[in-house]
């Protein structure tokens, strides 16, 4: 993570300092804060339903011309993603889709030209792996960065291993 957002800082991305490296499910969806409470429920019951999985990273790629975006590729993981993406996308947070969900971890966007083919050669060459037994709820707070509120557990994963 911690390279990751390096290079979204250096990239010149707007964004790098208030969203933290991470696959989105479901992008920014506008729910009243009464509303929050009754999300918990659905996504804790799609959590307890969906075993833990493994994310495998490897290279970059892109979304241009049809968006300005540099992301680094997953290679494992894309699956157990779409299945998650497809079981959250209920209630307040079932919302309309600019693009085909994709799952990937976005490193540069919205930025000239330039700072896109930097991102993306700077990072051709990255590869990580790591365990998901979990997905989080994040809101945006008044400062515009997005916080961590809940986090549900992945069925049969252990909470001490990360």
């Amino acid at each position: 993570a911690g390279v990751l957002a390096a290079a979204r800082l250096a990239s010149g991305d707007p964004e790098a300092t208030t969203i933290a490296p991470h696959v989105t499910l479901v992008g920014p969806a506008v729910v009243a804060r009464a509303t929050l409470p009754t999300i918990d429920a659905p996504l804790a019951e799609v959590a307890a339903a969906h075993g833990p999985f493994v994310v495998h990273l490897r290279g970059t790629g892109t979304f241009r011309p049809v968006s300005p975006v540099v992301f680094v590729s997953l290679a494992r993981g894309i699956a157990d993603c779409e299945q998650l993406e497809r079981a959250v996308r209920c209630g307040p947070l079932d919302v309309p889709l600019r693009f085909p969900y994709h799952p990937h971890v976005t490193v540069a966007q919205d930025i000239d030209d330039a700072g896109l083919d930097r991102a993306f050669n700077g990072l051709s060459d990255f590869v990580a792996r790591f365990p998901v037994n979990h997905f989080v709820l994040f809101s945006r707070d008044a400062d515009s960065r997005w916080q961590w509120r809940t986090e549900y557990l992945l069925g049969g994963a252990d909470n001490t291993g990360g």
